[in-house]
């Protein structure tokens, strides 16, 4: 008896922007907390923040507060991107992710660990160019709002 083997196409779901963005959020989240974490492994972290510094900054409750408002940036972002009506929702996914851009490239200035901080800026940025594109590129439809195409 010889069975026939069907081969099927799989089915290419279109993903809707604000699922791509939250995702987008997440991922830039997760690089740059694993970056701050992997980071303790490097020699004299850990002794530094034991003596009260980090990055030469004395430890305090309000340099504390400042990081943790931070990060709580790409973490609002994920639900942002999913709650924000569409308009609102492009603008602010454009102007957060091309003002975390800089952001983003001041954790490797000065650093002697090039490779590592490198890496996790180009994939930090990437993820934020990503961002930019889809807000971007945010489907339109024609409405009654003064988009209609002309006669």
């Amino acid at each position: 008896m010889m069975r026939t083997r069907h081969t099927t196409t799989l089915e290419d779901q279109r993903i809707p922007v604000r699922a791509k963005l939250a995702a987008a959020w997440t991922s830039f989240m997760f690089l740059y907390v694993y970056v701050d974490i992997l980071a303790f492994f490097k020699p004299g972290v850990i002794d530094d923040i034991l003596a009260g510094v980090v990055w030469e900054f004395d430890i305090s409750q309000t340099l504390l507060t400042a990081f943790l408002a931070l990060l709580a940036i790409p973490i609002l972002m994920v639900v942002l991107s999913t709650t924000l009506p569409a308009r609102a929702n492009r603008i602010t996914n454009l102007i957060v992710a091309s003002v975390q851009i800089p952001f983003a490239a001041f954790n490797a200035v000065s650093e002697s660990w090039t490779y590592f901080y490198g890496l996790g800026v180009a994939l930090e940025v990437i993820v934020l160019a990503l961002i930019l594109r889809y807000a971007w590129t945010w489907p339109r439809t024609v409405g009654d709002h003064g988009d209609q195409p002309g006669p």
